[in-house]
Order: structure tokens, then sequence, then C-alpha cells
């Protein structure tokens, strides 16, 4: 089976996931904004959370063929061990795949990081509203994830764990050999 990785990444630990996986997996890898077409039986995709969405992904299932098998890897700041973000991050994809395309994907979800010394202003501004209205909320109604955010806001933090990968590159392996999990 011929398979890719394609990823979308601002800030770069989606980028440092991608690049780790094509090692260790020897698929070749493929920014997404350099796409023109897709041929292949599977794409590994990896996307960053922004704003509710993963970078890039509309714009890559716009060119998947029928029949080709999809990984989607999200990378974001949320704990991937709480269920509730799991859960968020899902009803996001809902939004940006088409239900046939969500229903036969496979999803994993990794940490990534944040350095807001480097993040444009746009982002920076997104995020210092999304600070100022969830510092503010009584703590009990907080998230883990709204606590992380708050916690971390104007530092730089970085979750990245090659070790995660390895599910994906299983999942990977047996999509290989003709035989999905």
């Amino acid at each position: 089976m011929k398979g890719i990785i394609i990823y979308g990444s601002h800030y770069g630990t989606t980028k440092q996931y991608a690049e780790e996986l094509s090692r260790l997996t020897h698929l070749p890898l493929k920014n997404e904004e350099d796409v023109k077409n897709i041929h292949d039986d599977f794409i590994v995709y990896l996307g960053g959370l922004y704003a509710g969405g993963v970078k890039g992904l509309k714009h890559i299932v716009k060119m998947i063929p029928s029949q080709t098998q999809m990984i989607v890897v999200t990378v974001g700041l949320a704990d991937v061990q709480d269920e509730q973000n799991i859960k968020n991050i899902r009803h996001a994809l809902q939004q940006q795949l088409s239900p046939e395309l969500f229903h036969d994907s496979k999803f994993f979800h990794l940490r990534g990081g944040i350095d807001y010394s480097k993040l444009n202003f746009k982002h920076k501004t997104m995020m210092t509203l999304l600070y100022k209205v969830t510092k503010n909320k009584p703590r009990e109604n907080m998230t883990a994830e709204d606590q992380a955010m708050v916690d971390s806001y104007n530092k730089k933090v970085d979750f990245v764990d090659f070790q995660a990968l390895k599910p994906i590159v299983d999942e990977v392996n047996c999509i290989m050999q003709g035989e999905s999990k």
C-alpha cells in the first residue's frame, strides 16, 4: 500500500511529530500547503489544533479520493488523557469531516506546546482574550483544559512526547500489511 504523511503546523510541534513519524515509518512527508493532489492508498494527517479546528484539514479532505484510508492525528495543548478534551476535539473533527470520512477514519491525539513569544499578532490576541475570559471563571467551573491554559499563559511549554507516536506507528504498520486494527 502506498501512503503519505501530511501535516499542518503553525509553530512547529506538529511538524516535529510528523518528521519523527516519517522517520519511524519511512513514509514520505509533505506540508499540507504543498499538496496539490493525492493519489495514495492511505494518509496520515497531523494537524495542529487552532481555534476549534485542525490546521489544513479542510483543504486536504477535498482532495482525498474515495477508498483512501485516513488516520487523523491532532496536536494541541489540551491534556489528551482527559476524556472531556477528547470529546471536544472529536466534536471539532466532526465539523471538518464528512460523516462517512469521520466514521471511517482512525483518530489519535497528541500534546504539543506553545511559546507565546513566537505567536503571531492574531494568535497572541486570541489567546489573550481567551485567557482574560477564562481566568475570571469561578475555579469550580474551570475545566482541566481551562486551568492548564491559565497556568501556561504567556509562557513556553512543551509537551512533545515521541513515545506517544507508538500506537500510530503500529496502526500504520497494520495498514501497510493490509490488516487495519
